[in-house]
């Protein structure tokens, strides 16, 4: 399979049991060892962790405990042939982030996250990977009225400075979400990613995350979003999957409700060499549906649609798309895209 330089990653998440908030499981469990053998299977090269991911239980642990768990999952990634991508912390389960983690109006919970995080960035250096992922799940409120939003703002900033002082070959991706799980969220876009960023005390070392889904639901175009995160060297890493409109984040695998989005999306990374820049991660889930024993194959249609559309985008007529632009025949150029999409 021809990847034309390009490297993937997915989360052990993206095997699941199939619940969701109306109903339970699905399909069983699998251990993260079983996962594992998975991802050279499908044709990926990295994983993306959560810190509990890595070193399960880790709230639990001393510091030179989460140092063991951290090496012996590097070993077990080296034997087969894989890299961590990220680590990202998991500060929207437990009971200190029920009112948020940075933003919490509870500063004993605000001083969780943080502590939380540095194990985060501690796990990552023992994975061999400097790149923390700030999915910032409940930085948000569910009433205007019950947070200072400028002051959260601020918390947030903070709480980046931190991180930042803490280890100083530390990269932080933000990634934004508009809503779910909280309603209102304080970083909803890219731009409130990127601006967070600049305004840091090392801006150099803040970039973005963008997954088509979150930019979808926030009602702006995946690829718009990626360009503008590449337009300052700020584009760190993706989670490329589909949706359908402004619904909740279904996660659907990469290109299988708007085709042309997806063609873009990989068009705008293509034409600016991400495949030197990042991994191409995927974020999907396999429909509720879907037997066990198949149960993979989102993840396998993905990174497929992915490399499809790649040959697609380099095999467009860039002569007579230039000669298009410059007569401003637009609806010929939407007809030729249709039709090259289309195989014509």
């Amino acid at each position: 399979m021809e990847k034309y330089g390009y490297r993937f990653s997915f989360g052990p998440w993206n095997i699941h049991e199939g619940a969701d908030p109306f109903g339970p499981t699905v399909r069983p469990s699998r251990t993260f060892d079983d996962k594992l053998t998975e991802y050279k299977k499908l044709g990926f090269d990295a994983v993306q962790f959560h810190d509990d991911d890595a070193v399960p239980g880790l709230d639990d642990l001393s510091p030179a405990q989460i140092r063991e768990q951290a090496q012996a999952m590097r070993r077990k990634l080296e034997d087969h042939g894989l890299i961590a991508e990220f680590v990202a912390p998991r500060l929207w389960e437990h009971p200190s982030t029920i009112d948020g983690a940075f933003t919490s109006n509870d500063p004993k919970c605000r001083s969780y996250a943080i502590e939380r995080s540095k194990k985060a960035v501690d796990i990552g250096r023992e994975l061999g990977t400097n790149l923390m992922v700030l999915w910032l799940a409940r930085e948000g409120t569910y009433m205007r009225e019950a947070k200072d939003a400028v002051r959260a703002t601020h918390q947030l900033l903070e709480a980046i400075n931190t991180l930042l002082d803490y280890d100083p070959e530390l990269r932080i991706a933000i990634e934004p979400k508009p809503n779910e799980p909280m309603d209102l969220a304080y970083i909803p876009t890219m731009g409130h990613g990127l601006a967070i960023g600049f305004q840091s005390k090392d801006p150099k070392r803040v970039g973005v995350l963008m997954e088509s889904a979150h930019s979808i639901l926030a009602g702006l175009d995946p690829a718009d979003e990626i360009a503008f995160a590449m337009a300052f060297g700020k584009l760190w890493s993706v989670h490329l999957n589909d949706q359908n409109g402004l619904k909740f984040d279904q996660d659907r695998s990469f290109g299988s409700i708007d085709l042309r989005r997806a063609f873009n999306q990989v068009r705008v990374l293509d034409a600016n060499r991400f495949y030197e820049i990042g991994i191409v991660g995927l974020d999907v889930k396999a429909v509720r549906t879907q037997p066990a024993e198949l149960a993979t194959k989102h993840l396998r249609n993905s990174l497929h649609m992915f490399l499809r559309l790649v040959e697609l985008v380099r095999s467009l007529p860039k002569d007579k798309i230039d000669s298009l632009i410059a007569a401003r025949d637009y609806e010929e150029l939407d007809w030729l895209i249709l039709n090259h999409l289309m195989g014509k």
